[in-house]
């Protein structure tokens, strides 16, 4: 109920925006500062300008990850920033990696620039790419977002994570939360949504209107990325096929996959070569998969071949940026020009990359019960080492959530409420006065 009527207020808000002078404009554009405002100033002292998060001040195993409630709250640095408190978050492979100081030396970099020129530490750092929440704070530029909206978002790798109360993105990577989902759900979406639309579309040259009939192979498909995009693929109207264990047979039928191989019993390569042939291989897995997956692919068609296990950040962290980087480069483009020439099939790379509009259009099918969540596991926040564990066991069915806000989530869902109330009527007399 609180929710609600923090919604009504903030249609409200928008209503008095939208008919009164630019003096009103500007109070009701600056009105997602007073919750936060009065949030802070109503929590205990330790909050004042602090958060609880779970960091770490180096690279390592589940053993440098730290808890602390002194981390600085994150501020709005520029117009079109939105803080966003927190519900959940989900934990992705790529977390245990950067945890172990996976692309260190590259997302330095793209942190701060002039990173290269000095010895700073990028430490401490925060982890997790998804999450579910509520917008606290607006930049005064922002027109997608209002006090009290549910969000969720995908957090950029050179970011500071989503392993704490509160987060600050653009609002250009942040997007509404579907309604129908609760914030642990929502939570396990985002980073997957963006990965598998990245690869696709970027990659594969496949979007909801060339889709339809195409063969699609996912080899991995019972993680997080390969449960998305099996439901994404079909909602577009492809052909999907999977590989996956045989205790993960049901899961990926039961999301719609035409076909699924167990790749645990008998030769799935042969069985796979007694199909017919598939217009885009998107693999999850990596190793030695290329090797078989490109014979798989229809020779002269415009068919491709995309992986999500690329080398760029392993031979950065090797062989430093430069060396790395052009190591990395002269790779991809003998692999795409061999397989052009010799077949006629694109060899591609899919990459990460946070998308607040894509995730518009993700939070629609959800909404309307194409894409389901796939929650596999949940933890407390207290229990953030213990979900790390739980994911480097592997073999996931889905994605493990970390549950952030649990018994201060009608307060703080009341402050907003009550700053909404105090802000429209702010708006209302100040347009009496005018």
């Amino acid at each position: 109920m609180a929710s609600a009527r923090a919604m009504t207020s903030t249609r409200l808000l928008c209503l008095f925006n939208a008919t009164a002078a630019g003096s009103i404009k500007t109070l009701a554009r600056t009105g997602c500062r007073v919750c936060l405002t009065r949030n802070m100033s109503s929590s205990p002292p330790r909050l004042q300008g602090c958060m609880s998060a779970w960091i770490i001040d180096q690279y390592g195993s589940n053993g440098v990850l730290k808890y602390t409630e002194e981390t600085t709250v994150p501020t709005i640095s520029s117009a079109t920033e939105v803080m966003i408190k927190v519900h959940a978050v989900s934990l992705n492979p790529l977390d245990v990696a950067m945890r172990g100081g996976y692309g260190a030396k590259l997302l330095k970099l793209r942190r701060d620039p002039l990173s290269v020129m000095d010895n700073d530490t990028e430490f401490p750092l925060i982890l997790g790419r998804d999450l579910s929440g509520v917008v606290v704070d607006c930049g005064s530029g922002v027109t997608h977002f209002a006090l009290g909206d549910e969000v969720w978002a995908a957090v950029p790798p050179w970011k500071q994570g989503s392993l704490a109360e509160y987060v600050t993105l653009t609002e250009y990577e942040v997007s509404h939360k579907p309604k129908v989902l609760s914030h642990i759900e929502a939570a396990s979406i985002p980073y997957v949504a963006n990965t598998s639309l990245s690869a696709l579309v970027n990659g594969g040259g496949l979007c909801r209107d060339s889709s339809s009939n195409k063969r699609v192979l996912i080899t991995g498909g019972s993680g997080g990325v390969g449960t998305f995009a099996i439901q994404l693929l079909k909602a577009w109207g492809a052909h999907v096929t999977v590989t996956c264990s045989q205790n993960a047979v049901g899961l990926v039928r039961g999301l719609g996959a035409d076909e699924v191989l167990d790749y645990t019993a008998g030769d799935v390569v042969e069985q796979l070569e007694m199909m017919e042939k598939f217009d885009v291989v998107f693999d999850g897995v990596g190793g030695d998969t290329e090797e078989w997956a490109m014979g798989l692919l229809k020779p002269w068609s415009g068919a491709k071949y995309v992986t999500l296990v690329t080398p760029l950040l392993l031979n950065t962290d090797s062989m430093g940026l430069l060396d790395g980087t052009l190591n990395a480069g002269f790779s991809l483009q003998s692999k795409a020009i061999q397989s052009l020439l010799s077949s006629g099939v694109f060899y591609r790379w899919g990459f990460y990359a946070p998308d607040g509009p894509a995730l518009d259009e993700v939070s629609k099918l959800v909404d309307a019960g194409k894409i389901l969540p796939v929650v596999e596991a949940q933890f407390s926040f207290t229990q953030v080492p213990q979900a790390f564990q739980k994911l480097e066991k592997g073999h996931a069915r889905g994605k493990t959530v970390v549950r952030v806000a649990e018994e201060d989530d009608r307060q703080t869902e009341e402050l907003v409420q009550d700053s909404s109330t105090e802000t429209v009527e702010s708006v209302q007399e100040t347009a009496k006065q005018s």
